[in-house]
């Protein structure tokens, strides 16, 4: 299974994984019931979760029903407990290059104004550069981008963006691929071909790798960085059983 799922994530477009992936996934789930592991973006409780990797398939990495990988299931269980993501009412959120396991979770939040945005996800209801945010100054409580400042030309641009929208006191929650061997985020134009680019960079449309320094980055905004070990806070246990990345930091982003 591993195997295939590495295959179909490098050689299938994304935009047809995102729109048709669930449809044999959710089919999947039912062969997996069990209470080994357990998803806390959509409760299910599984046997196993699936591989997943481009390169590396990871075991016990992607929830069949949700989509939900690793990363995903950390932010939600974050989101409940460090945040008033769940209990404010009348928050305005802008949630850039939309999960799937959370769209439509995040829409019927009644406390929530959820606008999902992207330049190219066909999930996304605002086609948007988050170069140039379509929306003015101030108008959100919440931004959520996940996994895209490796892509974009000029991350530095976007992160400015992300917190130009924000109002005061507002807050952003923004993750990427990390390599923590690395002090410094490292680019390289320079390297074109495709299967060097993914070993380099870990997949062939990463722009760049970031290093330790990535807080120092979005601080650059702006943005005042809480870098959170939530999930090393956890027990163990609780980290099995949710299957979650056991090292991953969460960047909380405050416009003071």
């Amino acid at each position: 299974m591993g195997k295939i799922i590495s295959f179909l994530l490098r050689f299938i477009p994304r935009k047809y994984l995102q729109l048709f992936s669930h449809i044999p996934l959710k089919v999947y789930t039912f062969f997996l019931k069990g209470n080994n592991v357990e998803c806390p973006v959509c409760d299910a409780k599984l046997t196993k979760f699936l591989p997943y990797g481009r390169l590396v398939s990871r075991p016990n990495a992607l929830c069949p029903n949700c989509l939900a990988l690793e990363r995903h299931r950390l932010m939600a269980l974050y989101l409940k407990e460090r945040t008033n993501f769940f209990t404010e009412n009348h928050l305005k959120v802008l949630h850039v290059a939309p999960e799937y396991c959370f769209i439509d979770r995040f829409e019927a939040m009644k406390n929530l104004d959820y606008i999902t945005a992207d330049i190219e996800s066909p999930l996304a209801k605002v086609k948007m550069d988050i170069h140039s945010i379509p929306f003015e100054a101030n108008t959100f409580d919440v931004a959520i981008c996940n996994h895209v400042m490796e892509h974009v030309d000029d991350y530095h641009q976007a992160m400015s963006e992300l917190y130009r929208v924000l109002k005061p006191n507002g807050w952003a929650i923004i993750q990427s691929p990390q390599d923590w061997t690395k002090a410094h985020t490292f680019e390289d134009p320079s390297i074109t071909d495709p299967r060097e680019r993914e070993r380099i960079f870990w997949q062939n449309d990463h722009l760049r790798l970031f290093g330790r320094d990535y807080g120092q980055e979005l601080a650059k905004a702006g943005f005042k960085v809480t870098e959170d070990d939530f999930v090393m806070k956890m027990s163990k246990d609780l980290v099995k059983r949710y299957s979650l990345p056991s090292e991953e930091i969460v960047y909380f982003c405050e416009k003071k």
